[in-house]
């Protein structure tokens, strides 16, 4: 019986935060915000030739974006082949060859772009290559001939397929080749004989590769080896002599190395990949291999040998691994080594990777994109796909190498900025936006969210949540206290509060505050805390006869709230419950045991929460057997459990253990485990405390201070573990003054006149004995006053009757009733902050722009600041615009400047408006007194788009417009500019010009070209200039109706296409000669012989044949064989054909579908008579021509 240590629970709530605890907080989805790159394939993306190829790029935004390719770096046009097609909703390509064509003619490097109007996300360089596994060149390989003892190499020398071929040797009779030290395959791939013996000759060598993405498999010619020997018997008793080399008179011979070559040699690995280093000798005895570092040790955890001995590979590897590795081979006769000098190089790797910025107006941020590697990689910012040097101008914007830093950004900031940094190695592309929001707190989870932990477990709540300025999140239990963080608890950066050990009184609600400038938010969270699932009597190991009963024992203590499941394992697999079984809620029964019930028995017993599992082994002896002998064969079997544990040997950290083994039963001890478990913090959960070798039945156990321990031994064999011993006695060690202090001391202040001292309390680990608490000093800083001291049991300090934010040296100290912790040190902190006294001076406004001022003013003395400054503020607003009867909004507005600032910039002001501005100081209090107020006046600037443009057609000859005034004239209108171009499909027209006067706003455009449709753009003047544009077409034409545009225009181009004008001019032509040449028929009239165009010759009856002529009649209108049918299926009446008004009106004077004429004759014949097929002749203008002529 043994208790297995279940899976660790983890609460849902504790899932859905490790991913991203310490992350950038997303922006929800229903806020506009610039495109992320989600998905995308693999730089080097490597694809099957058989299927069709997918390059794949999705990305999320509000609006969602869109999509566009480019190869080799130029536009890739998708609507331009075929075989291409990007997925609806994403940006992924799909090439499809089920119609043809080559994979080869599509590789190269693709990068996709995915667009919004807030900014441009770029993948990576995705490099698109077709996998190859080329055909084994035809070859004749001669027998290898070589002499006993002498080493050998077999050339593989694969073609170089995509991915490179996986490779191994076997016999053409498809065995494989047996490969040892003495004989082995290298890296290369091919087939090392440190010394051949003559057994080598019995089989032949081929090498094979298999390609991973065809699943092929090509086999090379065979090598066929012929041994030459000085002993021609091949007596396989010398194998495995000790001297089976000089038994068949091969020379022994010092070890020399085949692969590589030389003494010394040099490997460059890059970070992170695997280092291998080979050495293949040759000699006589095999030599053994042996692997040395120079300087230092091989790194244990990451080396391992392969190829038995031949081969060193190094996982993960990183710079230390550098430096002078050398391989020894040695036998009996001697030893060489090789040096292989490893140098370590790196591509780019990330630092500190840029994250996703956001801001609300007016804040200041940064992006850094850090990376390291060898060589030394470089930054390349770029800015929506395009390099940051070509960007527009931003003021509010500063390079600094890899940091970009943000100044008072504005809503015009938002873009998604890359950062490229590359060496000769590699290269890594990072994509992060900057969005500027002014959003209050919102939380993101369900409300009132009931989350059930069991006892002891570690768990974590989630509160996502979101706001710009970024809210700050609090975190209360039970609606009251001080905020939760330090000691048991920890608030990670994206909301979530993690309990450490949840404990009976933690149960409760939580609640989770969201604050910032603009509002705050809140949920809550019940807490429930269960008992943990135990099994309290476990299964035992049985040992049962065939056909006799057993019962396996599991009785389980568990939560009387949470529903309980028992379910059984065999071996690990869950078990099938049969007629010989009975499952009951505590235990199950095997009746008329067979062999096949032989195996270990697993009792899981689970809750929705957590699980707890024990196992058993059941043995079934077969009917007793005698050996020689005469004893029974015994089974094999687990270890009895240990017995009669002692403590001695009692001191105040250690204690000797002691404990009678029990019985192994017929498979040695192997390892004791020694576990603990104590009364106090988790009373009832075993620890392993230390492990110990089989052969010991005593051990010294380190101790901590103030702990109840109690002792259990667990004894291992090859065949499992045995129950655990009974506990030994209680042993409490002793206690002793703390070795530490708590940390994260501060001094704040919550009001003006206190400061709250507050720090993360000390676990019960580190107690170290009863009565914790903790001795608070404090002080004025810089002062030689004495300390004042408190002490505390809780977490916290407030100092009372203090000056407005005067610094103040602060100690904490741990004590218990063993004594004081060591000396602490000393941090500083600060009493709390009162509005400021004073307000900015000599205040000086300068107009730099229509929409832009920059202020500059003498900073505050420090002593009116009255805590620490966090910025200079201005508030402004709009008292009028210069435009008369325009109501404008006289909303107050504020620009921060951070820091002790002496200058500014305000922007995104109104043109042509009259302002008035004041400033503050803000301290952690908040705004001081107001400066004297400023008025200025912005000058004009150019207008907004004048709205509402409609675009209507009433007819096919004209198009009127209509618009109405700019929403911001920003000035005084000057007029507006029309811009409008004729475009039929791809083709263009020239742009014509009309200004107009401000008043008007209307227009009719006279249409010179029925078929083409019109773009207008129009535009508001002032003085200044011309303003934003609104872009409108006219509508589609009826006969433009169709399901593409493409098609569209196709239709509307083809009466001008060269193709269609001479394909008509030739059906042209062709009617003409056939005209001309009916006339000239024609003209011939009366009789003409028959005999030359008629197959089917005249009965000896008809009266027409003497002459050998015949009359054109219609006096008989039965069709001949060769006739058309019409559509409904009947025959088509014929008149004569010689009528020149039946050719061009008749129904069988017809063009066909390539514009031949088709032209019949109908004759005169008895009924009796077999109808003719002349018509078919007539299939072409060609035979139409020769069969009148």
């Amino acid at each position: 019986m043994a208790r297995q240590q279940p899976p660790p629970w983890v609460h849902p709530a504790f899932l859905l935060c490790l991913l991203g605890l310490g992350g950038a907080i997303e922006i929800p989805m229903d806020l506009t915000q610039p495109p992320t790159i989600t998905k995308q394939s693999v730089k080097d993306h490597i694809v099957d030739p058989r299927d069709n190829i997918l390059i794949e790029c999705e990305a999320k935004g509000n609006p969602a974006p869109s999509f566009h390719w480019t190869r080799n770096s130029r536009f890739f046009n998708i609507a331009k082949d075929p075989r291409v097609s990007m997925r609806r909703r994403s940006g992924t390509l799909v090439i499809d060859f089920r119609s043809g064509g080559r994979p080869e003619e599509y590789e190269g490097e693709y990068q996709c772009f995915a667009r919004n109007k807030f900014g441009t996300a770029l993948s990576n360089r995705i490099r698109l290559q077709v996998s190859k596994s080329p055909l084994w060149p035809k070859e004749n390989l001669d027998p290898v001939v070589v002499q006993e003892g002498a080493p050998l190499t077999l050339q593989c020398n694969p073609p170089p397929g995509l991915p490179s071929p996986v490779i191994f040797w076997m016999s053409s009779s498809m065995e494989p080749i047996t490969q040892d030290k003495r004989v082995s395959q290298g890296h290369s791939g091919d087939l090392y004989f440190s010394n051949v013996m003559l057994q080598d000759m019995q089989t032949d060598y081929s090498c094979n590769a298999r390609f991973h993405f065809t699943h092929t498999i090509q086999q090379k010619n065979p090598f066929t080896l012929k041994v030459l020997t000085n002993n021609p018997y091949n007596d396989s008793s010398l194998r495995n002599h000790p001297d089976m080399y000089s038994a068949r008179g091969v020379a022994e011979r010092t070890p020399s190395f085949m692969y590589p070559q030389g003494t010394a040699s040099s490997q460059m690995v890059l970070r992170g990949m695997d280092l291998l280093l080979e050495c293949i000798a040759s000699g006589v005895p095999t030599p053994d291999i042996a692997w040395y570092k120079k300087g230092g040790d091989l790194p244990s955890d990451k080396a391992k040998f392969e190829n038995f001995n031949k081969a060193l590979r190094i996982t993960n590897v990183s710079e230390e691994d550098s430096g002078e590795y050398f391989c020894l081979a040695s036998n009996k006769m001697g030893s060489i080594r090789h040096t292989i000098s490893v140098r370590v190089k790196a591509a780019p790797y990330w630092l500190d990777e840029p994250k996703n910025l956001i801001l609300a107006p007016g804040e200041d941020g940064r992006l850094v994109c850090r990376a390291n590697g060898n060589p030394k990689p470089t930054v390349q910012w770029m800015v929506n796909g395009e390099p940051l040097q070509s960007a527009p101008p931003n003021p509010n914007r500063e390079v600094a190498g890899d940091t970009i830093i943000f100044r008072d950004t504005q809503i015009s900031s938002r873009a998604v900025y890359q950062c490229n940094t590359s060496n000769e190695h590699g290269y890594l592309l990072a994509n992060a936006f900057v969005s500027v929001l002014d959003v209050p707190p919102r939380m993101l989870s369900p409300r009132n969210q009931l989350i059930r932990v069991i006892l002891y477990n570690r768990t974590r709540l989630d509160c996502p949540f979101f706001g710009s300025p970024i809210p700050t999140l609090r975190w209360f239990k039970n609606g009251q206290g001080s905020n939760l963080d330090g000691g048991n608890y920890h608030v990670y950066e994206n909301g979530s509060l993690e309990i450490k050990m949840i404990r009976k009184e933690d149960q409760g609600i939580y609640t989770c505050v969201a604050t910032n400038i603009l509002g705050k938010a809140e949920n809550q969270v019940r807490l429930e805390v269960k008992d943990p699932t135990r099994i309290y009597r476990m299964p035992e190991d049985q040992t049962a006869k065939r056909g006799t009963t057993v019962q396996l024992e599991c009785r389980v203590k568990h939560d009387p709230s949470l529903k309980l499941t028992v379910s059984w394992l065999k071996d690990d697999e869950p078990l099938y419950i049969g007629n010989r079984m009975k499952k009951e809620d505590d235990s199950l029964t095997i009746f008329g045991v067979a062999e096949r019930d032989q195996g270990s028995y697993t009792c899981v017993a689970s809750t929705e929460l957590d699980q707890d599992l024990a196992k058993a082994s059941l043995t079934v002896l077969a009917e007793q057997t005698t050996t020689t002998n005469g004893l029974a064969a015994l089974p094999k079997g687990r270890p009895d459990r240990p017995r009669d544990l002692e403590l001695t040997d009692l001191a105040e950290r250690s204690v000797r253990l002691t404990w009678i083994p029990g019985d192994a039963n017929n498979s040695p001890i192997t390892d004791y485990v020694v576990q603990f478990e104590e009364d106090q913090f988790q009373p009832g959960v075993w620890h392993d405390h230390s492990k110990f070798p089989g052969s010991v039945n005593s051990a010294v156990l380190r101790l901590s201070p103030y702990v109840n321990y109690q002792f259990r031994v667990i004894a291992i064999n090859e065949v499992g573990s045995s129950h655990p011993s009974l506990p030994s006695e209680r042993y409490r060690t002793s206690g002793a003054p703390p070795e530490s202090n708590p940390g994260d001391v501060r001094g704040e202040g919550t009001r003006k006149n206190n400061m709250e001292i507050t720090w993360t309390p000390m676990n019960a680990t580190s107690a170290f004995g009863p009565n914790l608490r903790y001795i608070v000093k404090w002080r004025r800083r810089e002062t030689r006053e004495a300390w004042n001291n408190a002490t505390v049991w809780g977490s916290r300090y407030v100092v009372g009757q203090t000056p407005v934010y005067v610094p103040y040296e602060i100690r904490v100290q741990a004590e218990n009733d063993f004594g004081k912790g060591p000396e602490p040190d000393t941090v500083i902190g600060y009493s709390g902050e009162d509005y400021p006294r004073a307000a900015p001076t000599e205040v000086k406004v300068r107009v730099t722009n229509s929409t832009a001022i920059s202020l500059q003013w003498n900073r505050v003395y420090p002593d009116t600041v009255q805590g620490q400054l966090r910025e200079y503020r201005a508030y402004y607003w709009r008292e009028s615009s210069l435009l008369k009867n325009l109501w404008v909004s006289q909303k107050r507005q504020q620009a921060s400047f951070p820091g002790d600032r002496l200058r500014g910039v305000v922007s995104r002001l109104f043109p042509y408006s009259n302002y008035k501005l004041e400033m503050v100081v803000v301290n952690g209090r908040g705004d001081g007194p107001r400066s004297e107020t400023k008025e200025f006046t912005t000058p004009e600037g150019v207008p907004s788009a004048p709205r509402r443009l409609r675009v209507r057609q009433p007819n096919l000859e004209t198009i009127n417009l209509e618009w109405d005034h700019p929403e911001h004239p920003n000035g005084i209108l000057t007029g507006y500019t029309l811009r409008y171009v004729a475009f039929n499909g791809t083709k263009v027209g020239k742009q014509i010009v009309e200004n107009f006067s401000p008043n008007q706003t209307k227009f009719t455009v006279q249409r010179t070209d029925p078929v083409s449709r019109y773009r207008f753009t129009l535009s508001a003047r002032t003085q200044v200039g011309s303003g934003e544009t609104v872009t409108e077409e006219s509508p589609a034409p009826p006969n433009e109706a169709t399901p593409t545009a493409a098609y569209t225009n196709n239709q509307a181009d083809i009466a001008t296409q060269g193709w269609f004008i001479g394909l008509m001019c030739a059906i042209a032509l062709l009617v003409l000669i056939l005209l001309i040449v009916c006339f000239i028929k024609r003209s011939r009239g009366g009789k003409y012989p028959v005999r030359e165009k008629k197959d089917v010759p005249l009965g000896p009856e008809d009266p027409k044949e003497e002459d050998g002529s015949f009359d054109y009649s219609d006096e008989d209108n039965k069709p001949l064989q060769g006739s058309q049918t019409s559509l409904d299926g009947t025959i088509k009446q014929q008149e004569s054909d010689d009528s020149l008004v039946d050719y061009g009106e008749g129904g069988e004077g017809q063009f066909n579908e390539d514009g031949s004429f088709i032209g019949q004759y109908t004759v005169k014949k008895d009924k009796e008579e077999t109808e003719g097929n002349e018509s078919s002749e007539a299939t072409s203008p060609v035979n139409a021509i020769y069969s009148l002529a």
